[in-house]
């Protein structure tokens, strides 16, 4: 997802309503959240979600991480014109990065990162290496549909405009995904039992909860 088209795709296309869908369901469920505190955003793209989640809580640092450096470029260009620099910074990182301090982040958010991984107790690891007991977490992915013919009738309702390698990518994406069924037993096997799964759309589950004391 880094390629020179992919992201040229990527910053054209229109994720208002997924993006927006997953900062508004951090508010609803997080009703407690500190009025300061630092955020980590695992797989940030080209920073979006990082950059609405600082301007949703002015008072907390964000910290966007990611493999892709064309990714970043995007989003540094976009933190420029954001003017948000004292508060947002985009950080090249392959997961699992030992380089970034254990329990140092009062929040973690990731979306649509678990299905790129080659193993998704990355993710998951990442998340109890890098929160602070009683961390806030929120993670969403894309819904593995039953069958290729529904993934591409998923494609056809939500990618119809984008180019074709977005097309492309969002189809495979949805194929790589994982079932609910799936994400529970990850998170049991990764001790995160804690964290709960719901459906948030046609296309999307959601995983929300707190890191227990003590991880």
């Amino acid at each position: 997802m880094d390629s020179e088209a992919q992201t040229r795709a990527y910053a054209e296309a229109d994720f208002n309503e997924s993006n927006t869908l997953f900062v508004d369901k951090f508010g609803d469920f997080f009703t407690d959240c500190a009025s300061s505190g630092s955020m980590a955003d695992l797989g940030c793209g080209p920073g979006d979600i990082s950059i609405r989640m600082a301007v949703q809580y002015p008072g907390w640092k964000v910290t966007g991480l990611d493999a892709g450096p064309n990714m970043l470029k995007l989003a540094r260009q976009r933190l420029g014109r954001e003017k948000l620099d004292d508060r947002v910074q985009f950080r090249h990182s392959y997961l699992p990065d030992d380089s970034l301090p254990a329990a140092s982040f009062d929040a973690i958010i990731s979306n649509s990162l678990l299905h790129h991984l080659p193993q998704p107790k990355i993710l998951w690891q990442s998340v109890l290496h890098l929160a602070k007991p009683g961390a806030a977490v929120q993670v969403m992915d894309l819904l593995r549909p039953d069958t290729e013919q529904e993934a591409q009738r998923l494609v056809a309702v939500y990618a119809a405009d984008a180019p074709a390698v977005l097309q492309e990518d969002f189809y495979h994406s949805l194929l790589a995904a994982y079932t609910p069924e799936e994400v529970n037993q990850q998170l049991l096997a990764a001790g995160l039992d804690r964290l709960k799964i719901e459906i948030s759309s046609d296309r999307h589950w959601i995983v929300r909860g707190r890191v227990a004391a003590g991880g």
